[in-house]
């Protein structure tokens, strides 16, 4: 624009004085078509430099992607070589490994080939082995048979004479083993007999043993009932004197040998004591029943046995300490 403005002052400068206004409109319109141009051009210029703007915009866009890219190109580059260098120490070290299973493998091809040579040769020497085994089985074949005929006349010769020496003492035998027997048998008879009475001894030992003890038992029941029939009439406000109580411990002591009115005057039982005694009877009668099976029964049975009489013993016992107890109260 400076441009431009100089060369119309220096027209107007050069004007003469009788020059018209019209010129001077003239140049200012021409001026201002310039200027007009001018902010035209300024216009496509801003544009231009605007869409340059953009472009240089993207430009850097793209350039900043590039370089991110590059930078992961070259990460990824740095990765590769180290994987590279890695693989190589591996593919070094595979190198020398495959050296040295070629050396093995040499050494043992050479082994394989030495083994081989010394099989071959054995090969001969077995072979030639057979041949003098199988020579040797046929004249081994030969002296058995040889052996075998010599081996039947003189078992034939000997047999002879041999059943003839049996049969002497093969009769001197049997004589003496049938008096050993009998002499045995007599002995084993013996033994038998004086077994079997022992065991009638003990069979009978044990049901002695198991009537006491029931017999026992029952007595011992009979005068805690008798105790206990005595304690409630006197609970019952009667009182009881010092002689009716010495007469009860002394019926009880003899309950065996008491008749049955006594025993029932004493008693007096009720429907609950009438059935504890039945109770009391058909325990009393499958222990019986139970011991019996047990001296029938197969071998061994003495722990069984012993539990059962055991059984009893401690029944009799509490029985006794409950009579024992009761007693020391009516005293």
């Amino acid at each position: 624009m400076r441009e431009d403005a100089s060369p119309v002052t220096s027209g107007h400068t050069g004007t003469t004085p009788g020059t018209p206004l019209k010129n001077v409109d003239l140049e200012i319109k021409q001026l201002q078509c310039k200027l007009k141009n001018a902010n035209n051009e300024i216009t496509k210029h801003s544009t231009t430099i605007k869409s340059l703007k953009c472009e240089v915009q993207g430009k850097e866009e793209q350039l900043r992607e590039l370089q991110e890219k590059i930078s992961r190109m070259e990460r990824d580059i740095s990765m590769k070589r180290h994987l590279i260098e890695d693989w190589r120490l591996r593919m070094k070290t595979n190198q020398e490994k495959e050296k040295s299973f070629n050396e093995m493998l040499q050494a043992l091809e050479e082994k394989v080939k030495t083994l081989t040579e010394d099989c071959s040769n054995k090969k001969t020497s077995i072979d030639s082995l057979k041949q003098r085994l199988n020579v040797a089985s046929k004249e081994k074949a030969r002296y058995e048979e040889m052996y075998r005929k010599a081996k039947q006349e003189l078992e034939k010769k000997e047999a002879e004479c041999a059943m003839t020496e049996l049969e002497t003492t093969a009769s001197q035998q049997l004589h003496g083993l049938a008096r050993q027997s009998e002499q045995a048998l007599e002995v084993v008879q013996k033994k038998l007999t004086m077994s079997n009475d022992k065991v009638e001894e003990f069979v009978t030992f044990v049901k002695t043993l198991a009537t006491e003890l029931q017999r026992n038992v029952k007595e011992m029941r009979t005068r805690v009932r008798c105790i206990k029939k005595m304690q409630q009439d006197e609970r019952g406000g009667g009182g009881i004197s010092k002689g009716s109580v010495q007469r009860a411990q002394h019926l009880a002591a003899s309950i065996l040998h008491i008749s049955k009115t006594d025993l029932d005057d004493i008693l007096e039982v009720g429907d609950e004591e009438t059935e504890q005694i039945k109770i009391e009877y058909e325990s009393d009668r499958e222990w019986m029943g139970y011991l019996q099976k047990l001296l029938e029964g197969q071998f061994p049975f003495a722990s069984y046995l012993m539990d059962a009489v055991l059984e009893k013993l401690n029944e009799q016992k509490k029985l006794a300490e409950e009579y024992g107890s009761l007693a020391k109260q009516m005293t």
